[in-house]
């Protein structure tokens, strides 16, 4: 069971030996880490290393898990937290026998319930339109899109209710350069315009660079949890990506002297 003791309100997440055992495996092992307000918080790491499983602790869906897990003040996945968090799975969550606009107008009744009347709704709707970048396709039946262009109308879903904390789950991933580049656009203009929290995974190491603060994961356990500057100034790499190979390298290196 989750320690449900209150931790500091200055970050958006904060964890204490956050842990998950699936079957006989540990999924995540103890993390320790926070994520500070208003920022973009890379979680990065190869694929199969817990990210989404941390993720998924973070939105309060993922079960059995232990240790301390609070958000935006509250215990994972506690009822007041939950209109506050906007969050994007890797697949898309769209209805293909709707338009782009039937699906923002259904989760819009959904989850904007006691948000004022229709016009308030219909505002929402097509401010998210707007905020990806999908006006000129609003009457579009999703099924006929891009796969891009499915994830921006689940990405749309996630910012109806304006959302304080932002989960993405590789947004980017299948997306051509362009429409990653315009992606992080719209998540570094969230973070400066509005101060939402972003949340963002990938296992691509180039992103890394686009992110104010880093999480770097392998196997379930956090390797590092700082800036991309201070990453590569720690072990004197010219990038990110050098910067995890090395701190990977420094962690085996560990546990072969423990083992011996």
């Amino acid at each position: 069971m989750m320690n449900s003791s209150r931790v500091t309100d200055t970050s958006a997440v904060e964890a204490r030996g956050l842990t998950v055992v699936r079957g006989d495996r540990t999924v995540l092992r103890g993390l320790d880490f926070t994520v500070e307000q208003g920022r973009i918080t890379g979680l990065l790491g190869p694929s199969g290393c817990g990210k989404s499983t941390l993720m998924r602790a973070v939105v309060g869906s993922q079960a059995k898990v232990t240790g301390t897990l609070h958000v935006l003040g509250r215990p994972a996945g506690h009822p007041a937290v939950r209109t506050r968090v906007g969050y994007v799975t890797q697949a898309p969550s769209v209805y293909a026998d709707l338009t782009v606009r039937q699906n923002l107008d259904y989760f819009a009744a959904v989850l904007l319930p006691g948000r004022g009347n229709r016009a308030a709704r219909e505002e929402a709707v097509t401010r998210a339109v707007d905020d990806v970048d999908l006006a000129s396709h609003a009457e579009a039946l999703a099924g006929n899109l891009s796969g891009g262009q499915r994830s921006r109308v689940s990405l749309a879903v996630a910012l109806l209710g304006t959302p304080e904390l932002l989960v993405l789950d590789e947004p980017t991933v299948g997306l051509d350069p362009v429409l990653r580049r315009d992606l992080w656009n719209l998540f570094h203009g969230l973070a400066a315009d509005r101060g939402t929290t972003v949340l963002v995974s990938s296992h691509v190491m180039d992103e890394a660079e686009r992110c104010h603060r880093l999480l770097l994961m392998r196997e379930g356990e956090i390797l590092a949890d700082d800036t991309p500057d201070a990453l590569r100034t720690r072990t004197g790499s010219a990038t990110v990506e050098e910067a995890f190979l090395h701190l990977v390298d420094e962690a085996a290196a560990t546990r072969q002297e423990t083992t011996r």
